[in-house]
């Protein structure tokens, strides 16, 4: 069982997949690289695996960085 949720490219070779996989009997959430490259096309070990029953406690924690980050984007585009 795996269902990709989305991707979002990190450089030309690289991208970040974001699945829901069954491994060992468990589902969770996997957060890891493909690479299409000429040396080598398919998963990385650059990534995560988080449990599905920890899903919701991971999303508490990722609220907390946005929360952290509000007002950075407006001085990152006083940058440019």
């Amino acid at each position: 069982m795996e269902n990709e949720i989305g991707r979002i490219r990190k450089s030309d070779t690289t991208e970040t997949v974001v699945r829901k996989t069954k491994f060992r009997g468990s589902v969770g959430i996997d957060i890891r690289e493909y690479v299409t490259s000429e040396r080598y096309t398919g998963w990385s070990k650059n990534g995560v695996r988080i449990p599905l029953e920890q899903w919701k406690s991971f999303k508490e924690i990722l609220n907390k960085v946005d929360d952290g980050l509000q007002g950075e984007e407006d001085d990152q585009a006083g940058d440019v």
